[in-house]
C-alpha cells in the first residue's frame, strides 16, 4: 500500500488553487485552476495533495455537501529553511497564524491557513531521531 494524496474537500477552488500554487510554490500536475480537482506535488516524496470541490463530492455522497465547523485537516510540509520560507510566502500573501518558533528540540514550526481555513504546518527539523 502507498499513500497516493491527501485531499481536501474545498468550496473555493480557485483561492485554494492559488494559495497551494501561487503562495506556498507546490507544483500542480496540471493546470486546473477551475476545478474540479487538482493535485499539487513537493519537491522530494510521491504523496501529494489534491484538492477537490466539494459539491462534486456531495454528489457521490451527500453529507458531503454541506461545509464542515471547526478544522478538519493539518497538511504537514517539511522545508529545510523554515525562516527562508516563512519570509518567501509572507511576501506572496502568507499570513502566519503562528511562529516560526520551537515546537521541540528537534523541530521548529509555522502554522498558516489556507482560504478554506485547513491547517497548513510548516517544519524544519533540527536535529533526526536515532536510529532505533
Amino acid at each position: 500500500m502507498e499513500l497516493a494524496q491527501i485531499r481536501l474537500l474545498v468550496t473555493d477552488f480557485r483561492g485554494c488553487y492559488r494559495f497551494y500554487q501561487d503562495v506556498l510554490g507546490l507544483k500542480p500536475q496540471f493546470e486546473a485552476e477551475d476545478g474540479p480537482y487538482a493535485k499539487f506535488s513537493c519537491d522530494g516524496g510521491s504523496a501529494g495533495i489534491a484538492l477537490q470541490e466539494r459539491a462534486q463530492m456531495g454528489q457521490v455522497l451527500g453529507e458531503l455537501s454541506a461545509a464542515p465547523a471547526g478544522y478538519r485537516s493539518l497538511v504537514v510540509l517539511r522545508v529545510d529553511d523554515l525562516d527562508s520560507y516563512c519570509a518567501q510566502i509572507t511576501a506572496r500573501g502568507a499570513v502566519l497564524a503562528h511562529g516560526p518558533a520551537p515546537m521541540t528540540d528537534r523541530m521548529r514550526v509555522a502554522h498558516l491557513k489556507d482560504p478554506e481555513g485547513n491547517l497548513v504546518e510548516l517544519q524544519q527539523w533540527l536535529a533526526l531521531r536515532a536510529a532505533d
